[in-house]
């Protein structure tokens, strides 16, 4: 295998569009741009959202709400799911509970609910606690530490 035999995959590359080049080739006389009017003018831009000076549909629609840029979102985990997947004394993390496939980057932090039972004494670092899974956690012999 040499540089001489090597080829393009079928599709991959493509020969440009020549456009006024006569009426036989599809693309003669206008080019593709019809008959005058501002989008045949030479320089023309598609400027997004311009509607021809007709006031802008984004601009029209009323402005509603806010969108807090420190939004903290946190990845719920229940209790139940905890009791399923971990062996009683385990000690449970950020870390642990992202190889368990219980949590992904995309969330802020991980807080666990009280859905389900627990039966197992489990030791938790997580981001948040609600009332009633640190109930049950306690309950079961466990301990919580929000971190």
């Amino acid at each position: 295998m040499d540089l001489s035999s090597l080829k393009n995959t079928p599709g991959a590359r493509k020969t440009r569009k020549r456009v006024g080049r006569g009426r036989a080739s599809g693309m003669g006389k206008t080019s593709g741009k019809g008959h005058k009017g501002q989008y045949a003018r030479k320089g023309h831009k598609f400027k997004l959202g311009f509607e021809g000076g007709q006031m802008p549909l984004i601009r029209r629609l009323p402005k509603r709400g806010f969108t807090n840029p420190n939004r903290v979102v946190y990845c719920p985990v229940n209790v139940g799911e905890l009791d399923k997947r971990f062996d009683d004394g385990a000690e449970i993390t950020v870390d642990v509970l992202r190889k368990a496939r219980l949590y992904s980057n995309k969330f802020d932090g991980v807080k666990i609910l009280g859905k389900g039972d627990l039966t197992k004494k489990l030791t938790l670092k997580v981001n948040g606690v609600s009332a009633s899974a640190k109930a049950k956690i306690e309950a079961a012999g466990g301990t919580v530490e929000v971190v």
